[in-house]
């Protein structure tokens, strides 16, 4: 074999070796590409979830009347996420999920009402009530993914109740920095939860994301 046959055989090797490495790496980068939009959308509404609680505590503790329209704006967010879910899991399950987020919302409403009257027995009947949709949605949420264990989305919604509880409180107290702080703090939980619930969907449907 010559040289320039040789350089020849060598570019064509090289060439194909492109081919195929642009072909296996196609199917990943797609798959990359529909994982960090279902990421993106699913942080979409977490974060609408607790801009529009966050705006609700604001309301309800100025006495604001815009207080009735946030909370129907609050609870059409409940609707969004149950729809999402429903793209995987089913109209059925969709609108258990958004069942079980907007007793979460009426519950909130209740907390920050008692919270706000200085009712220590309805805001500990609220709170118990609040917890109690936690386990019902750590339970429906872990029965439909086995990448979502239970322990795990308990640990995270309760995280996610004290966080607001705290947000709610600083606010009607106006310990205003203290108001910020726990908004902060619940904006980047929510953040999380919106990833772990992605991750988890992306795992079980790897052809559908």
């Amino acid at each position: 074999m010559t040289r320039a046959v040789q350089f020849r055989t060598t570019l064509l090797a090289m060439s194909l070796l492109g081919v195929v490495a642009s072909v296996a790496s196609a199917q990943p980068a797609a798959s990359r590409k529909g994982e960090l939009a279902l990421k993106t959308d699913m942080r979409k509404l977490w974060s609408d979830h607790v801009v529009w609680t966050r705006q609700y505590i604001v309301d309800v503790a100025a006495g604001s009347p815009s207080a009735d329209a946030t909370s129907k704006r609050l609870l059409k967010n409940q609707e969004d996420i149950g729809n999402a879910i429903a793209t995987y899991y089913g109209s059925a399950a969709g609108a258990k999920l958004t069942d079980l987020l907007k007793q979460h919302i009426l519950i909130a409403v209740d907390v920050v009402a008692a919270a706000k009257a200085g009712d220590d027995t309805k805001l500990s009947d609220a709170d118990r009530r609040w917890h109690q949709n936690a386990v019902d949605l750590a339970n429906f949420l872990s029965s439909a993914n086995s990448h979502w264990p239970k322990q795990t989305l308990l640990s995270m919604l309760n995280e996610h109740l004290a966080l607001t509880t705290q947000e709610a409180t600083a606010r009607l107290k106006q310990r205003w920095e203290d108001d910020i702080a726990a908004f902060d703090k619940v904006f980047s939980q929510s953040m999380m939860m919106a990833d772990a619930l992605s991750d988890g969907i992306a795992k079980q449907f790897p052809g559908k994301v």
